[in-house]
Protein backbone atom coordinates (compact mmCIF):
# COMPACT_ATOMS: atom_id res chain seq x y z
CA UNK A 1 0.00 0.00 0.00
CA UNK A 2 2.42 2.07 0.75
CA UNK A 3 4.20 1.59 -2.59
CA UNK A 4 0.85 2.51 -3.91
CA UNK A 5 0.71 6.31 -2.47
CA UNK A 6 4.14 6.87 -3.56
CA UNK A 7 3.46 5.81 -7.43
CA UNK A 8 0.26 7.81 -6.48
CA UNK A 9 2.36 11.37 -5.60
CA UNK A 10 5.13 10.61 -8.27
CA UNK A 11 2.34 10.52 -11.28
CA UNK A 12 0.62 13.29 -9.42
CA UNK A 13 3.93 15.14 -9.70
CA UNK A 14 4.74 14.37 -13.34
CA UNK A 15 1.07 15.88 -14.27
CA UNK A 16 2.19 18.83 -12.38
CA UNK A 17 4.82 18.92 -14.07
CA UNK A 18 3.65 18.34 -18.08
CA UNK A 19 0.56 21.14 -16.95
CA UNK A 20 1.75 24.67 -17.00
CA UNK A 21 1.25 26.76 -14.37
CA UNK A 22 -0.72 29.68 -14.53
CA UNK A 23 0.69 32.80 -12.73
CA UNK A 24 -1.75 35.73 -11.46
CA UNK A 25 1.17 38.23 -10.84
CA UNK A 26 1.66 38.12 -14.38
CA UNK A 27 0.07 39.24 -17.74
CA UNK A 28 -1.10 36.81 -19.82
CA UNK A 29 0.04 36.54 -23.49
CA UNK A 30 -1.64 38.13 -26.06
CA UNK A 31 -4.01 35.77 -28.47
CA UNK A 32 -3.88 35.75 -32.23
CA UNK A 33 -6.85 38.14 -33.50
CA UNK A 34 -8.97 37.53 -36.66
CA UNK A 35 -9.63 41.08 -36.94
CA UNK A 36 -6.88 43.60 -36.86
CA UNK A 37 -6.46 46.07 -34.00
CA UNK A 38 -7.34 49.88 -34.41
CA UNK A 39 -6.65 52.74 -31.79
CA UNK A 40 -10.10 54.16 -31.46
CA UNK A 41 -8.51 57.63 -29.99
CA UNK A 42 -5.98 57.55 -33.03
CA UNK A 43 -9.17 57.24 -35.48
CA UNK A 44 -11.00 59.90 -32.91
CA UNK A 45 -8.65 62.56 -33.85
CA UNK A 46 -7.87 61.72 -37.90
CA UNK A 47 -12.07 61.82 -37.41
CA UNK A 48 -11.73 65.48 -35.91
CA UNK A 49 -9.53 66.68 -38.26
CA UNK A 50 -11.08 65.69 -40.81
CA UNK A 51 -14.08 67.57 -39.55
CA UNK A 52 -12.84 70.81 -38.89
CA UNK A 53 -10.77 70.67 -42.15
CA UNK A 54 -14.54 70.33 -43.79
CA UNK A 55 -15.71 73.45 -41.81
CA UNK A 56 -13.26 75.52 -43.18
CA UNK A 57 -13.61 77.80 -46.04
CA UNK A 58 -9.95 76.34 -47.38
CA UNK A 59 -12.50 73.24 -48.01
CA UNK A 60 -15.24 74.89 -49.23
CA UNK A 61 -12.96 76.99 -52.00
CA UNK A 62 -10.83 73.99 -53.29
CA UNK A 63 -14.29 71.69 -53.49
CA UNK A 64 -15.89 74.60 -55.23
CA UNK A 65 -12.98 74.85 -57.64
CA UNK A 66 -13.43 71.20 -58.26
CA UNK A 67 -16.77 71.36 -59.22
CA UNK A 68 -16.36 74.23 -61.33
CA UNK A 69 -13.70 72.69 -63.56
CA UNK A 70 -15.58 68.88 -63.55
CA UNK A 71 -18.51 70.85 -64.67
CA UNK A 72 -16.85 72.80 -67.42
CA UNK A 73 -14.30 69.40 -68.45
CA UNK A 74 -17.61 67.87 -69.25
CA UNK A 75 -19.54 70.37 -70.95
CA UNK A 76 -16.31 71.89 -73.45
CA UNK A 77 -14.07 68.94 -73.48
CA UNK A 78 -14.29 66.60 -76.37
CA UNK A 79 -16.53 63.69 -76.31
CA UNK A 80 -13.58 61.08 -76.15
CA UNK A 81 -11.96 63.01 -73.16
CA UNK A 82 -15.20 63.18 -70.83
CA UNK A 83 -15.18 61.00 -67.67
CA UNK A 84 -18.51 61.56 -67.00
CA UNK A 85 -20.09 60.09 -69.95
CA UNK A 86 -23.87 60.85 -68.44
CA UNK A 87 -25.05 64.55 -67.43
CA UNK A 88 -22.63 64.81 -64.23
CA UNK A 89 -24.29 61.45 -62.65
CA UNK A 90 -20.50 60.18 -61.29
CA UNK A 91 -20.23 64.19 -59.75
CA UNK A 92 -23.84 63.74 -57.81
CA UNK A 93 -22.58 60.68 -56.96
CA UNK A 94 -18.97 61.96 -55.84
CA UNK A 95 -20.89 64.64 -53.67
CA UNK A 96 -23.06 62.07 -52.26
CA UNK A 97 -20.31 59.67 -50.74
CA UNK A 98 -18.69 63.06 -49.24
CA UNK A 99 -21.77 64.10 -48.07
CA UNK A 100 -22.29 60.50 -46.65
CA UNK A 101 -18.78 59.92 -45.01
CA UNK A 102 -18.80 64.11 -43.73
CA UNK A 103 -21.73 63.58 -41.75
CA UNK A 104 -21.07 60.85 -39.43
CA UNK A 105 -17.16 61.93 -39.42
CA UNK A 106 -18.58 65.43 -37.95
CA UNK A 107 -21.07 63.63 -35.62
CA UNK A 108 -17.90 61.48 -33.90
CA UNK A 109 -15.81 64.73 -33.57
CA UNK A 110 -18.72 66.34 -31.57
CA UNK A 111 -19.12 63.37 -29.52
CA UNK A 112 -15.83 63.46 -28.85
CA UNK A 113 -16.00 67.29 -27.93
CA UNK A 114 -18.88 66.62 -25.72
CA UNK A 115 -17.26 64.00 -24.35
CA UNK A 116 -14.40 66.55 -23.20
CA UNK A 117 -16.70 69.31 -22.44
CA UNK A 118 -18.11 66.99 -19.85
CA UNK A 119 -15.08 66.11 -18.43
CA UNK A 120 -14.23 70.05 -17.84
CA UNK A 121 -17.53 70.56 -16.61
CA UNK A 122 -16.87 68.12 -14.17
CA UNK A 123 -13.49 69.10 -12.95
CA UNK A 124 -15.01 72.81 -13.21
CA UNK A 125 -17.65 71.39 -10.26
CA UNK A 126 -15.30 70.17 -8.21
CA UNK A 127 -12.63 72.65 -8.34
CA UNK A 128 -15.80 74.80 -7.29
CA UNK A 129 -17.20 72.33 -4.44
CA UNK A 130 -13.56 72.99 -3.04
CA UNK A 131 -13.43 76.54 -3.46
CA UNK A 132 -16.73 76.87 -1.39
CA UNK A 133 -15.76 74.15 0.98
CA UNK A 134 -12.50 76.54 1.72
CA UNK A 135 -14.66 79.68 1.35
CA UNK A 136 -17.14 78.19 4.15
CA UNK A 137 -13.90 77.03 6.13
CA UNK A 138 -12.38 80.86 5.95
CA UNK A 139 -15.84 82.30 7.15
CA UNK A 140 -16.31 80.07 10.19
CA UNK A 141 -12.66 80.80 11.19
CA UNK A 142 -13.29 84.81 11.07
CA UNK A 143 -16.46 84.00 13.20
CA UNK A 144 -14.48 82.24 15.57
CA UNK A 145 -11.56 84.80 15.60
CA UNK A 146 -14.53 87.75 16.24
CA UNK A 147 -15.93 85.80 18.59
CA UNK A 148 -12.52 85.82 20.83
CA UNK A 149 -11.59 88.78 20.09
CA UNK A 150 -14.80 89.83 21.92
CA UNK A 151 -14.02 88.45 25.12
CA UNK A 152 -10.49 90.03 24.59
CA UNK A 153 -9.83 93.02 26.80
CA UNK A 154 -9.44 96.36 24.25
CA UNK A 155 -7.56 99.21 24.92
CA UNK A 156 -10.89 101.60 25.41
CA UNK A 157 -12.29 98.80 27.76
CA UNK A 158 -8.84 98.80 30.19
CA UNK A 159 -8.60 102.52 29.93
CA UNK A 160 -12.43 102.99 30.90
CA UNK A 161 -11.95 100.09 33.36
CA UNK A 162 -8.63 101.87 34.74
CA UNK A 163 -10.60 105.36 34.80
CA UNK A 164 -13.67 103.67 37.23
CA UNK A 165 -10.48 102.32 39.50
CA UNK A 166 -9.29 106.15 39.68
CA UNK A 167 -13.00 107.71 40.14
CA UNK A 168 -12.96 105.19 42.97
CA UNK A 169 -9.76 105.45 44.84
CA UNK A 170 -10.40 109.31 44.83
CA UNK A 171 -13.89 108.19 46.06
CA UNK A 172 -12.47 106.75 48.94
CA UNK A 173 -9.47 109.28 50.01
CA UNK A 174 -12.21 111.62 49.99
CA UNK A 175 -14.10 109.61 52.05
CA UNK A 176 -11.27 108.24 54.49
CA UNK A 177 -8.81 111.06 54.07
CA UNK A 178 -5.35 110.31 55.61
CA UNK A 179 -4.37 111.85 59.01
CA UNK A 180 -1.67 114.25 58.87
CA UNK A 181 0.82 112.61 61.40
CA UNK A 182 -0.09 109.06 61.19
CA UNK A 183 1.48 106.42 59.12
CA UNK A 184 -0.43 104.24 57.18
CA UNK A 185 -1.64 100.64 58.94
CA UNK A 186 1.11 98.36 56.35
CA UNK A 187 4.65 98.63 58.05
CA UNK A 188 7.32 99.47 55.29
CA UNK A 189 9.04 96.77 53.69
Amino acid sequence: MAAERTQDRERDRERERSVPRIRLDLPRERRARLLPEYDPEAFGRMSERIARFLGTGRFLVWMTLTIVIWVLWNIFAPGALKFDEYPFIFLTLALSLQASYAAPLILLAQNRQDDRDRVNLEQDRKQNERSIADTEYLTREIAALRMGLGEVATRDWIRSELQDLLKEMEERRDLFPSGGGRGSDVPDR
